[in-house]
């Protein structure tokens, strides 16, 4: 809190001072581009979607702010300096909540700052060499390692309906789910540590975890981490994702922070992703489109 309460006078000072002094330097940063790390290319990091929002600004290593993307600043500073930009993102889909994205790389560029003038910036950055990933893209032919549970009745297929379809989202297909009155409740889980598969997924206690999904939805459902253990199974229903109104909805990313729910089952072997989606209240029908879950740790 006091971290935020610091920025925002940060950010008031530093517009009291420009009004004060007409002639700051400016910086132009525009949107991000995300790039294949070319030390990864052994490594499955699935499609390179994202929706990086955020930048946390630095020159000379002195925070200058935290912007939403793209934005103009003025500087009271001149000279070459180090730009040093931090890729950040909207933790759990909460606007308010902006934190640097830790296994992606800042960009860094030296800028000749000069007063009334602009220098325009391109951030570029991709994820570190150490990242750990496990993908599920939904390109295996009809089979994932996300399968429905006991006491769902709205079942998963795999789609490439052109209505929904984007080229670079999807590949080939997507994982969509159909609810109605007849069919009211989604309930599934990944097999990423059975079921067969090979994808044995070691999630780190203490460490930052996240899981990223692409989502296209008109009806609300959940996401949350299933641990597995001597003690039994135990499922963390986690974030809830909003649904759109028919007709608007479009391709989403979420980046879901699961750091302190897998710190609070050091007992468990392993952990799955699960999903619930009943259908929404007062209405008649929904439907879930999911690609490209990524988990993503060190």
């Amino acid at each position: 809190m006091m971290k935020i309460l610091s920025l925002i006078v940060s950010i008031f000072v530093l517009g009291s001072c420009v009004k004060n002094n007409p002639d700051p330097s400016w910086i132009t940063i525009n949107g991000w581009q995300l790039i294949e790390n070319p030390n990864n290319l052994i490594v499955n990091t699935g499609v390179l979607t994202h929706n990086i929002t955020e930048a946390w600004v630095y020159a000379d290593n002195d925070l200058m702010g935290v912007f939403e993307l793209p934005v103009t600043i003025p500087l009271l500073i001149s000279g070459n300096k180090e730009m040093k930009i931090y890729p950040a993102i909207r933790n759990n889909g909460i606007a308010s909540t902006k934190k640097v994205y830790p296994f992606l790389e800042p960009y860094t560029i030296t800028a000749n700052l000069i007063q009334n003038e602009e220098v325009v910036i391109n951030p570029i950055t991709q994820y570190y060499s150490s990242a750990k990933f496990n993908v599920e893209d939904f390109e295996n032919g009809g089979t994932s390692v996300v399968q429905e549970g006991p006491t769902s009745n709205a079942l998963i297929s795999y789609s490439s309906d052109p209505a929904i379809y984007d080229s670079y989202i999807n590949g080939g297909e997507f994982m969509q789910i159909n609810i109605d009155e007849t069919n009211n409740t989604w309930v599934a889980s990944t097999i990423f540590n059975g079921g067969g598969t090979t994808l044995n997924m070691p999630l780190p206690i203490g460490r930052d975890v996240y899981l990223e999904i692409d989502y296209h939805t008109t009806n609300k459902f959940t996401s949350g981490l299933i641990g597995v253990g001597p003690d039994g199974i135990t499922d963390n229903p986690n974030v809830t994702i909003t649904a759109s109104e028919p007709g608007t909805a479009i391709w989403k990313k979420i980046y879901i922070d699961l750091r302190e729910i897998v710190s609070g089952m050091q007992n468990k072997d392993y952990y799955e992703f699960s999903f619930q989606a009943p259908l929404d209240e007062d209405e008649s029908s929904g439907q879930i489109n999911i690609d490209n879950l990524k988990a993503v740790y060190f």
